[in-house]
């Protein structure tokens, strides 16, 4: 008989698909089990992560029971003494074999992929220190005031202080789009596929609460979480408007800056989401290259002369990042390459394109890149 952890990862697992991914499964699995202790929901969610993490080591043959216990007992040796797997295995085992024909493929970025994420958050304005000292369990990213990595245990949601909006749960290299974007007070900006709205709560931060965001996407349950986060966090200088990404864009307003952080692959966020590893496909890429191109030339029509564009993905395939950014330079020339700094690196040179990985400080892989429209 499975012990009740096993018990309900099996369950995740086997009603997991691609149109059913496993994080979401599991928020359901978990929510039915209000018995089940928060060390035991913990236990389970580590369970399912580690399964699809080490999938490429287990013997799908095996009683899923089995198949379970590996993957946990290979977590914890992973932990213990990454030095244990060897650079050819990892390479070889981590990721489906049509990876190495997308990305340069690394030892590194491959252990990094296997490391369990941290949790990072975004403190308001100059909140870091103190937000991080009433939490515990935290530290500060150097370069960046407002990041705080979360080491300990609390349910954060619960905790009164994401309750009065001190804080919002944002990966470290979705924060450093917004530092890249550096939106001002008196500025218009267009977040054109702003999502549940981590981005678009950033930029209203940055902005100070001030000038005009319109935040836009194709799903309104999004925009409507949005709107609660911003609420929560007493943000009001943006619009929420739904825009399906074609031609008709939502409004007229012509904009000092606009934001596409473009639906994409995901593949920079595999060591989170490890199960997208083994249901993306290479036909998944080429059609989002696609429809990031598509996004980019419509969304280009509503930027003012002097205007910045920046385009944002948290993959790293060449097919959805440079051959992006090399198609629309070419047709559109009068966007010029924009050299900005990457707040994690400042002493760096400053570049058009950004490409960041888990393996630097365990942010997301993301790739930014940056235009100003000519005079």
């Amino acid at each position: 008989m499975l012990n009740p952890v096993f018990e309900i990862a099996t369950t995740v697992i086997n009603k997991a698909d691609r149109d059913h991914p496993a994080d979401a499964v599991l928020r359901i699995e978990l929510k039915r089990q209000q018995r089940l202790s928060r060390e035991s929901s913990r236990e389970t969610a580590l369970t399912v992560f580690a399964y699809y993490r080490w999938f490429g080591w287990l013997d799908q043959q095996q009683p899923m029971s089995q198949q379970l216990f590996q993957a946990v007992e290979l977590s914890r040796r992973f932990q213990h003494g990454r030095a244990s797997f060897t650079d050819d295995e990892l390479l070889a085992k981590a990721l489906p074999p049509w990876v190495a024909g997308e990305v340069v493929l690394s030892a590194d970025w491959v252990r990094a992929l296997q490391s369990e994420p941290p949790i990072w958050l975004r403190a308001r304005p100059a909140q870091g220190r103190s937000l991080a000292s009433r939490l515990g369990d935290s530290y500060l990213v150097d370069d960046l005031p407002d990041a705080i990595c979360y080491e300990g245990a609390e349910d954060l949601f619960r905790t009164p202080e994401f309750q009065d909006g001190e804080f919002e749960l944002q990966d470290l290299s979705s924060q450093v789009v917004g530092w890249i974007c550096g939106p001002q007070p008196t500025e218009k900006w267009w977040d054109a596929c702003a999502g549940e709205g981590g981005k678009t709560l950033h930029l209203a931060d940055l902005m100070q609460n001030k000038g005009l965001i319109w935040a836009s996407d194709r799903a309104e349950w999004r925009l409507k979480k949005l709107r609660l986060r911003a609420a929560r966090a007493k943000l009001f200088n943006y619009r929420a408007v739904l825009w399906n990404g074609g031609e008709k864009l939502p409004t007229k307003t012509k904009f000092d800056g606009i934001l596409i952080d473009a639906p994409c692959s995901g593949m920079g966020t595999w060591h989170r989401n490890p199960q997208a590893r083994w249901t993306t496909t290479p036909t998944d890429v080429a059609e989002l290259g696609a429809i990031q191109e598509q996004l980019l030339s419509h969304a280009t029509s509503a930027l003012k002369p002097g205007g910045r564009l920046v385009y944002a993905v948290c993959t790293l395939t060449k097919r959805e990042t440079t051959d992006v950014v090399a198609a629309l330079t070419q047709r559109f020339p009068e966007l010029q390459p924009l050299a900005t700094v990457n707040p994690l690196h400042p002493a760096a040179p400053p570049s058009s394109q950004h490409l960041m990985g888990p393996r630097v400080k365990g942010g997301n892989g993301m790739f930014v890149a940056s235009w100003r429209k000519a005079q």
